[in-house]
């Protein structure tokens, strides 16, 4: 968390930090592994595309009306990771309403590539590509119709793997790509 908290202000990947929460998460895995527990990502930190609802962190998707909107419960994927071990390190940059192939918003401002500041990352995932070509975590939750993960995964040289219902693993609306995505509250 420290190189996120440190460098992440002219990158802007963690638009949402819930570093609080992470630490006591990384200490219980700490204490999960002294116990001698594994599961597949305990530890591991991760970040959460901001369109994926997080107990107590605003879901706006960009959209400044919905900048006040607070989800009682997590996103269906959320505790998922969470059950698998991951450390929650926040929620990534998004823009308006999921809908352009950079990462700006009213609301929690531009996110730059790491690697050139002047250029984009990509969108609509690109606050979580950024998030993983900086370090800040070993994976991220992100999500594409049109492009949102396969746009940014080159410009910032990450890998992007989708699962889908579907065969093919190609991008679509099933059911769990909706669930706790907070649409229009």
């Amino acid at each position: 968390m420290t190189s996120a908290e440190l460098t992440d202000e002219a990158i802007n990947a963690i638009c949402m930090p819930d570093f609080d929460r992470a630490r006591a998460a990384a200490r219980g895995a700490d204490q999960a592994r002294a116990r001698g527990e594994d599961r597949p990502l305990l530890g591991i930190p991760v970040t959460v595309k901001e369109s994926y609802n997080i107990a107590g962190l605003p879901t706006t998707w960009g959209v400044p009306l919905h900048r006040n909107y607070m989800p009682a419960e997590d996103a269906v994927q959320v505790p998922r990771l969470k059950a698998a071990g991951a450390v929650v390190l926040g929620k990534t940059n998004v823009p308006l309403g999921l809908q352009d192939v950079q990462s700006f918003n009213e609301i929690y401002g531009t996110t730059n590539n790491p690697w050139d500041h002047g250029r984009t990352p990509g969108g609509s995932s690109g606050g979580s590509a950024a998030a993983l070509a900086s370090g800040f975590g070993a994976l991220s939750l992100g999500s594409d119709i049109a492009g949102s993960l396969r746009t940014p995964a080159p410009f910032l040289r990450c890998l992007r793997t989708q699962a889908d219902a579907r065969a093919g693993g190609e991008p679509g609306y099933g059911p769990a790509d909706r669930a706790g995505m907070a649409g229009r509250p």
